[in-house]
Formats: structure tokens, C-alpha cells, sequence
């Protein structure tokens, strides 16, 4: 039996630290969105400054082409968007794992302790 258990403990580390794992990948990712969101508000704070009539230019490769400001700023727009309902499905994922980590780790506990009772016999 305790050959068993120690397999248990050894399956339960290893999806503990898959979950360790998904979540600071997880953050790491979050933060990127974060500093994404906070440049594409500043720009989209910009656009509201400008007048109707102003040349927007928008970089595809090399070229600057020109754009309308009109659709630039639909197009920060629908980016915000993007960008917030990732941050959004992040943050939910990440709650997710935390929960499943915080059980993975009551379970090794419980597995610590049944093999402690066990070597203690």
C-alpha cells in the first residue's frame, strides 16, 4: 500500500507543478495584455484629441500608409476589446487554476501525512 500512495504523491506533485506551471505562463501572458491595453488606451486617447481632419498613417511593413481617422480609431477600438475580453478570460483561467492548485496541494498533504502514519507503524 504504500508503494501506492507513493505513486499518488508522485502523480499529485507532478499535476501540482503543471499547474504551477499554466498559471505563472498565465501571468506572464496577463501582463503582456496589461501593458498592451494601457498603450492602445493612450493611443485611443490620442485619436480623441485629434481634429476630423488630420492625417493618420498607418505602418504596414516599411510603408506608412494613409488611413482615415475615422477607421483607425474603430480599429484601436475593436482592439481595446480584444484585448480587454482576453484580459478577462485570463483572469478567469487563472482563478481556475488557483482553485485546482489549492486543492492539489490539500491532497499532498493528506497523502504527506497517510504516508507518515504509514512509516511511523
Amino acid at each position: 500500500m504504500s508503494a501506492e500512495q507513493r505513486k499518488a504523491l508522485e502523480a499529485q506533485t507532478m499535476a501540482l507543478q503543471s499547474v504551477q506551471s499554466e498559471i505563472t505562463t498565465l501571468v506572464g501572458n496577463r501582463q503582456k495584455l496589461e501593458s498592451q491595453l494601457q498603450e492602445n488606451e493612450l493611443v485611443d486617447k490620442e485619436f480623441k484629441i485629434l481634429n476630423d481632419s488630420a492625417r493618420v498613417y498607418k505602418m504596414i511593413g516599411p510603408v506608412l500608409v494613409l488611413q482615415e481617422k475615422a477607421e483607425a480609431g474603430a480599429n484601436v477600438e475593436k482592439r481595446l476589446e480584444f484585448i480587454r475580453d482576453e484580459i478577462s478570460r485570463a483572469d478567469q483561467r487563472i482563478e481556475q487554476l488557483t482553485k485546482d492548485q489549492e486543492k492539489k496541494s490539500v491532497e499532498i498533504f493528506k497523502l504527506q501525512m497517510e504516508l507518515q502514519g504509514v512509516n511511523k507503524v
